[in-house]
């Protein structure tokens, strides 16, 4: 009886529940009730080319289609994310949502990862009122952040990460009050942080990594006090750490790393965080000692402030930091290893100037490489070391060993003394003699000439004009260089260039710089006062950055570069994943785009900015260096020269003279702007093939491969260029179309007559909005077959894709006679072409001019070039 009567009360609550659950589900599908709304469902549907497979035209779409959300009859979320397109929706998608403000208890719309090529629509700030969450990462969105998103008062989540914005940050978005959550990493904004972000009390997670915000960190930010994640690196900020921050009471995770902030950090700075977890403000200028409070956060999982010049000693004890990770190399930590380290796991002090003994720390993974410690390999030498101690006013313990002392260190100290002052009156007399040899000879070793850019007036600057080398960067000494490659140490050179030796290397305050040693004993000498005059000369963001020289030697000249942490493009395009496999990582498709679009800039400012105009002549892969942003910076400049040149050494003109004929230039001593067009086409093939070495070889050696991949190179068949795909790159349907354009405009730089290749400014323009190439009629054919004035360029640039260039050919390596195109190669490409033509017809030959037109004055210009 007593288990009967306890059943029944259970038994109640149970049906209760059913009977709850069922009311719920009953209102969950409540069908749409609105036809307005449903015909904007429909509309947004075909807009979007979404699928039946989601969203099924006969279904209710609160109960059956999915990512629709409905509260009482009404649509109140939309959820598109990651879906795929129809067949159709994909041959041209757009940013097509005119339906939306017909949902007007919308609450929240979420389209991330769902390509949307277009800008946001001013109109959302406007129409979308009851909007509270805007999610648009990862659509490919282009333009501006629209300063009408001010105006949706109801937003608490804006995500637009990982897109193509540019501009500034709209000061409007501080009108947003309501706003938890802010996320516009990963574009390429600029401009100055708004002030009024700080007053948006209730934010919680602000994410402006990736862009490239400059100026200060505003002290605003420290009013935040419910801030939990704050992420600001990879940006250009520069300037201190506001002491404000100490306000962000709420902060657990602080990312400040890859900036240009400097000074001190302040000493109150972390006296009301204490729910820190993640630290990071490495890869700055940081200096000064490392606040006291830091080491005592007690749930701090990460903390990594390497790569600063933070100058310090590690306190005895810190919290306890159970598995955390602590990273403060290449600064200039000193002192003894202390028990601090106990808290953590995985310790890397490496490239400070620690002392003393290894403590036992069982369980650490410990990494001290570049120290001053007691019985560890790869350490610093006894002079570094003393060096640094000595400036700071200590002794160096000498790696645990006893000073020497007495009449034999007085002795070797003596000996010492007259050794130095013996070679410092050598080196006197030395440069002294120097002296007077070169104001005998006049500035002539230190004096060169190159073409300009076009000064403001429009009128070329002075091509034989002398430049004064002492003006041009900064002047190191030999004793600096020594010192930043460790005596240009095997370990730091990075390759054997053609115009020199390449060393890494770090210089005093511990800045990375790439050194070029030119030995002018087997280097001709005209190579460096090229390349410094250049740089005297050009300034433009495309270039690697110029820090200074060192041109003490006669024999040896050495040129300072800024250095760029992934390198160039051929050694980037695939990395091993880790040293214990063969396992490549390839470059995406967003970067690969970007590399060109940098690249093409570079080349079109030398081809039509400079008067008169500059010729890389070192277009490769090798030659396009790229920062921790993967910008490019064009290296490689030892070779340039104004077109139409004739003035090169004998050497070089025998050295180029093959290459030259089989790549289609007239005259292997005369530089031409075409042929960078040639060698950048190869780069641009190299890019979509993954072919490694494709932009550094010759025809001759990549003769038959070219024969094989040009042909499935088609302007009507796109399903033709995934057969040349590099396997490891990844691409849905509507990146397909990027690659499959960046093939095209490939194909008609390797034209193999010069004249009919495109000039670089509109090769970049192609690059920059590569989905017209490929989805633009042909309506307008006819006229630019006849185009010749030079403002019908613009205008005719795009239109007329679709007459492919057939006959884009290899030009054989053996004759050079067949560099107009009449190589047998030649009728085959043109057949294979013409075979999947639309219209069948072997008749019509399309030439690369319809792609590019070609005006007729600019074609005189070329054939003049070439006689």
């Amino acid at each position: 009886m007593k288990k009967r009567r306890s059943g029944a009360p259970l038994l109640f609550l149970l049906l209760l529940v059913l009977l709850l659950f069922s009311e719920l589900t009953i209102q969950q599908q409540q069908p749409l009730s609105s036809p307005a709304e449903f015909a904007a469902l429909l509309g947004l549907r075909s807009s979007l080319g979404i699928r039946s497979r989601e969203w099924p035209i006969k279904a209710d779409p609160c109960s059956s289609w999915q990512g629709v959300k409905c509260e009482n009859g009404s649509v109140a979320g939309i959820n598109i994310s990651g879906f795929r397109r129809t067949r159709v929706g994909r041959e041209n998608p757009q940013f097509s949502v005119d339906a939306l403000p017909n949902f007007t208890l919308l609450t929240s719309f979420n389209a991330s990862s769902f390509f949307l090529p277009g800008q946001i629509p001013n109109w959302f700030g406007q129409r979308l009122g009851s909007l509270q969450v805007l999610d648009l990462r990862s659509c490919g969105i282009i333009g501006i952040v629209p300063p009408s998103l001010g105006n949706l008062t109801n937003l608490t989540s804006l995500y637009l990460a990982d897109n193509r914005l540019n501009g500034s940050i709209p000061s409007s978005l501080a009108s947003l009050k309501n706003l938890s959550t802010l996320d516009i990493s990963s574009n390429s904004l600029s401009g100055l942080i708004p002030l009024g972000i700080g007053n948006l009390s209730g934010l919680q997670h602000l994410n402006l990594s990736g862009n490239k915000l400059s100026g200060s960190l505003p002290g605003q930010l420290g009013d935040l006090g419910n801030l939990v994640n704050l992420d600001l690196s990879f940006n250009d900020l520069s300037g201190p750490v506001p002491s404000n921050f100490r306000g962000l009471r709420s902060l657990q995770r602080m990312l400040l790393g890859n900036n240009l902030l400097s000074g001190p950090l302040p000493d109150d700075l972390f006296s009301n965080i204490s729910q820190l977890q993640v630290v990071v403000l490495r890869n700055n200028s940081f200096s000064g000692s490392v606040p006291g409070l830091l080491w005592s956060v007690p749930g701090l999982v990460l903390l990594d402030i390497s790569s600063n010049n933070f100058t310090d000693l590690l306190p005895d004890t810190g919290s306890n930091h159970t598995a955390a990770v602590l990273n403060i190399s290449q600064n200039m930590f000193y002192g003894n290893l202390t028990q601090l380290l106990k808290g953590f796991s995985l310790i890397d002090l490496s490239e400070n100037y620690f002392e003393g003994k290894i403590p036992d720390l069982a369980g650490t993974n410990l990494s001290l490489g570049n120290n001053c410690l007691q019985n560890a390999s790869d350490q610093r030498t006894v002079g570094e070391c003393t060096s640094f101690y000595a400036e700071k006013g200590l002794v160096f313990d000498n790696f645990g060993q006893p000073p020497e002392t007495g009449k034999k260190s007085n002795r070797k100290l003596i000996i010492l003394v007259g050794v130095l002052g013996g070679l410092g009156l050598v080196a006197f007399l030395f440069l002294a003699l120097l002296f007077i040899c070169i104001r005998k000879r006049g500035s002539t070793n230190q004096r060169a000439v190159v073409a300009g850019p076009a000064s403001a007036s429009g009128t070329p600057l002075p091509s034989g004009t002398s430049v004064d080398f002492s003006n041009i960067g900064d002047a190191y000494t030999y004793q600096q260089l020594l010192q930043a490659t460790n005596e240009f140490n095997d370990s730091n050179l990075i390759k054997h260039g053609h115009s020199g030796d390449l060393f890494r290397g770090i210089l005093d305050g511990g800045i990375p710089v790439v050194i070029k040693k030119v030995d002018l004993r087997s280097i001709r000498k005209e190579v460096y006062p090229v390349e410094l005059d250049f740089f005297s000369k050009v300034s433009h963001g495309r270039f690697v950055p110029f820090l200074g020289h060192c041109l003490e030697s006669e024999n040896e000249k050495f040129l300072v570069y800024k250095y760029m942490p992934n390198e160039d493009l051929a050694s980037s395009l695939f990395r091993k994943t880790s040293s214990e496999d063969d396992t490549l990582q390839s470059l995406d498709w967003i970067k690969r785009l970007k590399i060109a679009v940098g690249a093409a800039e570079g080349l079109s400012y030398l081809h039509h900015e400079c008067l008169p105009p500059l010729v890389h002549r070192d277009v490769q892969a090798s030659s396009i260096l790229l920062d921790d942003k993967y910008e490019v910076r064009l290296g490689s400049l030892s070779e340039v020269s104004a077109q139409g040149d004739t003035h090169q050494s004998r050497i070089s003109r025998l050295l180029r003279l093959q290459q030259s004929m089989e790549q289609g230039t007239s005259d292997s001593s005369t530089a031409n702007c075409a042929y960078d067009v040639y060698c950048f086409g190869k780069v641009l093939l190299e890019l979509v093939t993954g072919k490694l070495g494709l932009s550094a070889s010759s025809d001759a050696e990549m003769k038959e491969w070219l024969e094989k991949t040009l042909p499935h190179i088609n302007i009507y068949d796109k399903e033709l260029v995934t057969k040349i795909v590099d396997p490891l790159l990844i691409v849905d349907e509507d990146l397909l179309e990027e690659v499959w354009a960046m093939a095209i405009v490939a194909r008609s730089c390797l034209n193999p007559k010069p004249s009919r290749r495109p000039p670089m400014r509109y090769v970049l323009k192609a690059l920059e909005n590569p989905l017209k190439i490929v989805r633009e009629d042909n309506t307008g054919s006819a006229r630019l077959r006849t185009t010749s004035s030079r403002g019908s360029w613009n205008a005719a640039l795009f239109g007329s894709w679709r007459h492919s260039s057939s006959d884009v050919a290899v030009i054989p390596a053996s004759s050079a006679a067949k560099v107009e195109g009449t190589s047998s190669f030649k009728q085959s490409a043109t057949t294979g072409s013409q075979g999947s033509n639309h219209n069948g017809s072997s008749s019509h030959r399309r030439h690369s001019k319809e792609i590019f037109p070609e005006p007729s004055d600019v074609q005189d210009v070329e054939r003049h070039d070439q006689e």
